[in-house]
């Protein structure tokens, strides 16, 4: 006959915790990857633009256009190793709780509405052959990513979160208002994905990591 193993009142509820969030939060991991990966990567082609007009990076146009396409390459590739990821470890969008899905959900949606917009701003930049169009493409993405950090803390609750939130709507409307300025537009657009983008997702990387430690 087997013992009957002792619990406290605390651990049944961490249990019943776990239960209803949806713990360990799996998947949270390789969303706050490719997060901080997008973040520090498109962070690091602002800085590098903000180079270029001080004049203290000078390459050739070649150059220019081949690190454009390697940090771009490195972010979809960043993308493609989470989807992978989480198939191997039989993740989808109808696992986890209903909070842990409806968040999947919000971030899957933006991403969605900013590949639409992408290619809007795409073609309409080229269209016109006016490239300020092209800029408002990022505001609209922090737009979006700031409904879908908001609806992220209405079901979470957690404040960081909403502070996420709020810095990617004062972004958005930043962006947009400093198009025609170059210089702050970039130092702006840096700032926002550091911040909003890299340190979120390092944030979501160490609540999964712990979370799959108490879970060990």
């Amino acid at each position: 006959m087997t013992a009957k193993v002792p619990t406290t009142p605390e651990a049944d509820l961490a249990f019943l915790r776990a239960i209803v969030e949806g713990a360990p939060p799996r998947g949270q991991m390789t969303m706050g990857v490719v997060f901080m990966a997008g973040g520090l990567l498109y962070g690091l082609q602002c800085l590098f633009h903000l180079g270029q007009i001080a004049g203290i990076v000078r390459v050739s146009s070649w150059t220019s256009t081949a690190f454009v396409f390697a940090i771009t390459a490195s972010v979809l590739g960043s993308i493609v190793w989470a989807v992978f990821r989480d198939r191997r470890n039989g993740l989808s969008g109808r696992s986890g709780s209903t909070a842990s899905r409806a968040m999947n959900g919000a971030f899957s949606g933006a991403g969605m509405a900013n590949l639409a917009i992408l290619i809007v701003f795409g073609v309409g930049a080229w269209r016109e052959n006016d490239f300020s169009i092209w800029l408002y493409y990022s505001a609209v993405v922090f737009a979006f990513q700031s409904v879908a950090w908001f609806m992220a803390w209405q079901l979470k609750r957690k404040a960081w979160m909403g502070l996420v939130a709020l810095g990617h709507w004062t972004t958005a409307v930043g962006l947009g208002v400093l198009v025609r300025q170059p210089v702050a537009y970039l130092g702006l657009c840096a700032a926002a994905l550091f911040l909003l983008f890299a340190l979120p997702g390092w944030i979501m990387l160490r609540e999964a990591r712990a979370a799959q430690k108490t879970a060990a």
